[in-house]
């Protein structure tokens, strides 16, 4: 699931739904709420072939009541800076939640509000009647929505001479990202984490401002070791006690997606640059 964004520091983490987990520290960190399974994780990463592709942790820091994880700020020294969060993988439960949802298959009110709000035709007419989903019923239904991309763009729009100004720059971010891409999953491959972790509901941060491009591991509260002796291969479709994630078959799909917007963008270019070399 994707959102773009041009927003400033502040406001960046309500879009990857992080609203009140996140406090501005000093310059170069911000504070995440503390998650002892995220924690973890990081700790581990610090240690991983995938550390230059996650925020640098910095331990944790008690503000009042509340316990944060210290975080490389992502956006530090970039202006204005345009942000897409991209979950990945095949599932945003853990099969844990799964047991759970079946054990106690009570509708719920909530659920189904949170459903209506969203898509008013998703409920079945008997949880119209009773305005209640079950857990697992919602937890499906939110999987399967999430496979369709929600993209907004913020920005001016301009016209031929506009678009075929910008189009270089849009162009070498788009390759930016895939190159970045690439190099994670070379990373992913090495990475004696990723095998033996079952990644679920983590995200790719993609940021960018007018100088440089980007793309980081984010989000890890639902990351979880797996039984000694386990593997995953990341790249088969999930069933139920398989622990797999499909975290690799989200990132190939990326990286197929950015080689031909990148060959459109680049065809594009060149008709641009004919078409205004034929003006008179």
């Amino acid at each position: 699931m994707m959102h773009w964004s041009l927003r400033r520091q502040s406001s960046w983490v309500q879009l990857a739904g992080h609203q009140g987990n996140f406090q501005v520290s000093k310059v170069g960190e911000v504070l995440k709420m503390h998650s002892k399974p995220e924690a973890k994780c990081l700790e581990r990463l610090m240690r991983d072939t995938l550390r230059p592709f996650v925020p640098q942790y910095h331990g944790l820091v008690t503000r009042g009541e509340h316990c944060y994880i210290r975080l490389e700020d992502l956006l530090h020294g970039l202006r204005r800076p345009v942000i897409m969060d991209c979950k990945m993988g095949v599932r945003t439960f853990q099969e844990e939640e799964l047991i759970k949802a079946r054990t106690k298959p009570t509708p719920r009110s909530d659920l189904y509000h949170k459903m209506v709000k969203l898509d008013s035709l998703a409920p079945t007419e008997e949880e119209h009647t009773q305005q209640g989903v079950t857990k697992w019923r919602y937890l499906q239904w939110r999987d399967v929505c999430s496979g369709h991309q929600d993209r907004r763009h913020h920005g001016r729009r301009g016209g031929h001479m506009g678009y075929s100004a910008t189009l270089p720059k849009f162009v070498y971010f788009q390759r930016a990202y895939h190159s970045r891409l690439l190099d994670l999953k070379d990373a992913l491959r090495d990475s004696s984490f990723f095998r033996t972790h079952e990644v679920i509901g983590s995200s790719l941060l993609f940021v960018h401002d007018h100088n440089k491009a980007s793309v980081w591991m984010i989000d890890f509260g639902k990351t979880t070791p797996l039984p000694d002796a386990w593997e995953l291969q990341h790249t088969v479709p999930w069933t139920e006690g398989s622990r797999e994630d499909g975290y690799l078959m989200g990132l190939t799909s990326l990286i197929a997606s950015l080689s031909q917007a990148i060959s459109m963008a680049s065809g594009q270019q060149e008709d641009s640059c004919v078409e205004e070399q034929c003006d008179p």
